[in-house]
């Protein structure tokens, strides 16, 4: 059987197209059609860079005021 999405040979038994990945599940739609269930991934490096820029920066934030938090406790008791 010939692949409907891609034309490419799928043997006998298979349930997906080895080329394409279209199946049954998928209506052989192409790969435009099917909605995909992922996880947003940055455009480009710099969009990724500037995500995790920002994340490593409120964590070290969090960690100051931990440590401020901290500090006030302790000279408040001593």
């Amino acid at each position: 059987m010939d692949c409907p999405n891609c034309g490419a040979f799928v043997p006998k038994g298979r349930l997906a197209c080895p080329e394409c990945g279209s199946d049954e599940n998928t209506g052989w739609k192409s790969s435009e059609e099917i909605e995909y269930q992922s996880v947003d991934i940055p455009d480009s490096y710099e969009d990724f860079v500037q995500a995790t820029r920002s994340r490593r920066r409120q964590s070290i934030l969090a960690g100051l005021a931990f440590l401020t938090l901290i500090a006030f406790i302790l000279a408040w008791v001593l």
